[in-house]
């Protein structure tokens, strides 16, 4: 392929003439968009809102503390630090610094980016602390001690790579790195597990698992519980696909569930999360059913499985999560959450709703503590709602402990639920929050790996968009998890269409009840999302006013050859099968860039340091768009790993590049221009 791929040298990450390029690319794109006053105060008021003191930090219980993440002005790389449950409350918690980063940056001369911390359990004292140069997925690990605060000297360190570490006693952990040839899979991640002693050298290492190298990855992990402790070993064949394992003294014991299935385990209970249909004895229990069976039980061959939810037209799993006694189940109907409350009991499982809460359109469990008591933390936020945290225990009406500043004016927004109509008939739900006149509007889309867009506040979209007076659109499209699996499944492989079908009927829907014009209709999407900006770009261009594409998937042909792009073939189908390349050269960006088309002007944007998502997708989707003369401008941050930011100053400058650019794009008078040089 390197013949009819004339922009293949753009791939070498590093290399001269590449960076060259991307510098001369950025400059271009900074002559254009940085200059004015208007966009120095659009990035430091979106700046303000990423280091604002009065933001929520998010707790984790580790036995007698909260601990927490932070960054701020005064701490762009972040501090660990831990409080109090007390002190918590307080409106200035009383903080102890753990760990600075940004003066082990300084110390040690190194880009260090917080990728976080596995604890020790029980005891908390020890942690394997990750860090990564610049933001990539790569980190390094270094054992720390939450004592003393420093790291432990001939501790337990793994150098820089996609690695997995995780504890089974002060003495031992389960690891998976890079040994040498052969250790990883072709996705880059661990093919290879071991037991590593301390003081021992790693090579010497006992192995426990190897997978295939055709595989995603594999792992190992150790559940401390008191009176349950075990091990698990897991094989992630694909994206979807995993075997697990119970360690035993005899050898590894494989939990006997559809290998689509998500497993796992809380004392006695072992939960099943179904992603196809799953026949027991006479019973079919769907996909996207949440059941449970004694642990003990089933290993011994009994299926007597408790139905602890099953999905319907308008409602689905989203999660769940333990306390110490109860069970938390998360679910979406039509997109909005809902939180039940199940408890194991002699008579079966009893159900009640979790608590009263304000009905926001989001509601999420950040932490409980499923080791000691059945203590929980909740954000519920929604599109105009600030976040607000509650603390609470089961049975217990929960208390409001954290609430977040509103950081735009919500006066005259309005929130509403709409259906979009899909090519084949597919009802697609989308949000609009805007004051309800028609005018630019932003379109964001993902609709990939099941993830779902739920509704939730955010300052820098309120400042950089809907403060202007623009309208935010959500779209919740296939490919994402709003309805389950089933709503996931349908748009994969050589049903992957079905995701652009259903953009686009929003897209036109947007248009037809009067909340724009294609003029000024924006779009915006990163990484998968990315993917999809790039077949709206191509495929139906005359849709939109513009688009911005971030850290995206673009060149299906050789995705798979590129970084973690391996790991994703059960998503897209595999490029080097002739039957899947019928199908993947039907929409692949990179390969439908035709002249003389209607695009409309164009932000890709992406970072040197992203190892899942290459870096080659942007810039050779760049360079083909220039070559044929389109509106296109590139920005590549050099640091900042898949989220195309290392801290809240790069993070500011993406955003406010983004929305001038938008708005330079989709404003009144821009789009009367174009309509004029048009005509």
């Amino acid at each position: 392929m390197a013949q009819d791929d004339p922009y293949r040298w753009l791939e070498d990450v590093l290399g001269e003439a590449a960076l060259d390029w991307v510098r001369d690319r950025n400059a271009e794109t900074f002559a254009e968009l940085t200059p004015s006053a208007g966009f120095a105060e659009l990035r430091a008021r979106l700046r303000e809102v990423l280091d604002a003191d009065d933001r929520i930090p998010y707790p984790v219980r580790r036995d007698e503390y909260l601990y927490n993440f932070w960054r701020d002005a005064a701490q762009p790389r972040g501090v660990w630090r831990r409080t109090s449950p007390g002190s918590y409350r307080d409106d200035v918690p009383d903080w102890e610094v753990v760990l600075d980063v940004d003066a082990l940056a300084d110390l040690e001369g190194e880009n260090w980016v917080w990728h976080g911390a596995r604890v020790l359990r029980p005891g908390h004292r020890l942690a394997l602390v990750e860090l990564s140069r610049g933001g990539a997925d790569a980190s390094v690990v270094r054992e720390f001690d939450l004592v003393t605060k420093s790291f432990v000297t001939d501790g337990f360190v793994l150098p820089e790579a996609k690695s997995s570490a995780s504890w089974i006693d002060a003495d031992r952990i389960y690891v998976g790195t890079d040994f040498g040839p052969g250790s990883l899979t072709t996705s880059g991640y661990p093919r290879v597990i071991r037991e590593w002693r301390r003081g021992t050298p790693l090579d010497d290492a006992v192995t426990v698992f190897e997978g295939e190298a055709d595989d995603v990855s594999v792992g190992a992990y150790h559940d401390p519980t008191e009176g349950f402790a075990r091990d698990f070993v897991y094989r992630n064949v694909d994206f979807y696909r995993t075997e697990t394992f119970l360690r035993t003294p005899a050898g590894l014991v494989r939990l006997d569930v559809p290998d689509d299935a998500e497993t796992s385990v809380h004392r006695d209970w072992l939960l099943i999360t179904t992603r196809s249909p799953w026949a027991v004895g006479e019973r079919v229990h769907p996909a996207g059913a949440l059941l449970a069976a004694d642990l003990d039980a089933f290993l011994a061959g009994r299926r007597e499985l408790d139905v602890l939810f099953e999905p319907d037209a308008h409602t689905s799993l989203a999660y769940h999560a333990w306390t110490r006694d109860h069970l938390i189940v998360a679910t979406l109907r039509d997109v909005r959450s809902q939180l039940t409350v199940l408890t194991p009991g002699a008579a079966g499982w009893a159900s009640a709703p979790l608590a009263d809460l304000p009905d926001t359109g989001s509601a999420a469990i950040c932490d409980t503590s499923s080791d000691v008591d059945d203590e929980y933390y909740l954000n519920a936020s929604g599109y105009t709602q600030p976040a607000t945290l509650y603390r609470g225990d089961i049975g217990a009406r929960p208390e409001i402990v954290k609430q977040a500043p509103g950081f735009f004016p919500a006066d005259g927004l309005t929130v509403s639920q709409h259906f979009a109509v899909s090519d084949d008939g597919t009802r697609v739900p989308y949000f609009v929050v805007g004051s309800g006149e028609p005018g630019p509007t932003l379109l964001h889309g993902y609709g990939g790996f099941e993830v779902s867009l739920t509704p939730g506040y955010s300052g820098t979209v309120g400042r950089g968009w809907l403060e202007r007076g623009g309208t935010y659109v959500v779209a919740n499209i296939r490919g994402g998890g709003e309805y389950g699996p089933d709503w996931h499944q349908s748009a994969v492989r050589e049903n992957r269409p079905r995701v652009f079908e259903d953009f686009a009927a929003v897209a036109r829907d947007l248009v037809e009840r009067g909340v724009t014009t294609p003029a000024q209709l924006g779009i915006e999407g990163g990484s998968n999302g990315g993917l999809l900006m790039g077949v709206m770009l191509t495929r139906y261009p005359g849709l939109f006013g513009a688009i911005v594409c971030s850290v995206p998937l673009l060149d299906m042909r050789r995705y798979h050859e590129l970084l973690a792009g391996a790991s994703w073939m059960a998503e897209y189908g595999d490029p080097d099968d002739p039957a899947d390349w019928a199908f993947l050269r039907e929409y692949s960006p990179y390969q439908n860039v035709r002249p003389g088309q209607p695009y409309p002007p164009t932000l890709v944007t992406t970072s040197t340091r992203d190892d899942r998502v290459h870096p080659g997708h942007a810039r050779k989707m760049v360079a083909r768009l220039a070559e044929l003369g389109y509106d296109v401008r590139y920005y590549e941050n050099i640091e900042g790993g898949h989220g195309g930011a290392a801290d809240n100053e790069q993070l500011a400058h993406k955003l406010a590049l983004t929305y001038e650019f938008l708005w330079r794009s989709l404003g009144p008078a821009e789009v009367d221009a174009r309509r004029e040089d048009r005509s």
